[in-house]
């Protein structure tokens, strides 16, 4: 009896985990092909994944349909890989749910069939294997907060009176080392004032295409050829940037899809809005 128990809440707790980890993606991404198979849809297994995820409640969407949301921030997501272990005689599958730098968040029980016919066979095993999550009680919980613009527009505004004030302060006195401070404190205000305003920017629009590599993305034009690398920070909608034979600085989600490059060249902050195609 001890031992059952024992057994029963390490299942609980198992399940309790899962569900928590589960709860942090809004959406869930269904390839159109999983790899394990040469056709798309073969067997009516995207299709099936779809159907059971939905009637679980989550939010189901197939690769190639996705919500601008989660276009423009895919760690929003995670996506379906279907675990293929099969053999001759018996099929044998697992769903494994990836985050959006390839980690695996949760992993169904394997599901089995012994029905010698392909679709019917899979069908079986996929529903053994998705009904594990059956005990699990999905609610999306948001855990990232909105996107954050970095910009030092407001900052600007607020700092250089008191940096023209300290000025006058120091000009108006007959010290000579209070007139160096004016100097000093002058040439710092301008330095700032040289941040560019977001929208006086001219701003470049350019599409590229993220391929996930790990720590993040790889950001591909239509050559094809690197021109980035984004990589991953504690805040899902920004990235650390790199790019290729250029400048560095971070990545961030806008509204409505859009992403932003931000980076200094010299004393002055430049942003570039890019198309990002994940």
């Amino acid at each position: 009896m001890k031992k059952y128990s024992i057994l029963l809440l390490l299942i609980v707790t198992a399940t309790s985990f899962a569900q928590e980890q589960l709860n942090n993606y809004k959406y869930i991404i269904v390839p159109k092909q999983f790899e394990t198979f040469k056709e798309e849809n073969q067997y009516q297994t995207s299709t099936l994944v779809k159907y059971v995820l939905e009637n679980q409640g989550f939010n189901v969407f197939y690769d190639d349909d996705l919500p601008s949301e989660l276009n423009a921030n895919r760690c929003l997501g995670l996506l379906v890989v279907l675990v293929n272990n099969s053999n001759m005689f018996t099929t044998k599958t697992a769903i494994a749910f990836k985050d959006c730098q390839t980690k695996i968040v949760y992993t169904t029980a394997e599901g089995t069939s012994k029905i010698k016919e392909y679709k019917g066979s899979y069908n079986e095993a996929i529903k053994n294997a998705l009904s594990s999550l059956n005990t699990m009680n999905y609610q999306y919980t948001e855990q990232a907060s909105k996107p954050v613009v970095v910009s030092f527009q407001n900052d600007v505004k607020n700092i250089a009176p008191k940096v023209q004030n300290a000025g006058s302060e120091a000009k108006s006195s007959s010290g000579a080392l209070k007139n160096r401070e004016a100097e000093n404190s002058a040439s710092i205000a301008e330095q700032i004032v040289k941040v560019v305003p977001l929208e006086n920017t001219g701003i470049s629009e350019v599409d590229y295409y993220a391929q996930p590599i790990e720590n993040g993305y790889q950001l591909v034009d239509s050559s094809p050829k690197i021109v980035m690398k984004m990589l991953a920070t504690s805040k899902s909608n920004i990235f650390l940037a790199e790019e290729i034979n250029g400048y560095s600085g971070i990545i961030y989600a806008g509204e409505k899809g859009a992403w932003f490059f931000e980076y200094y060249e010299d004393t002055t902050l430049l942003v570039k809005s890019l198309r990002i195609k994940f």
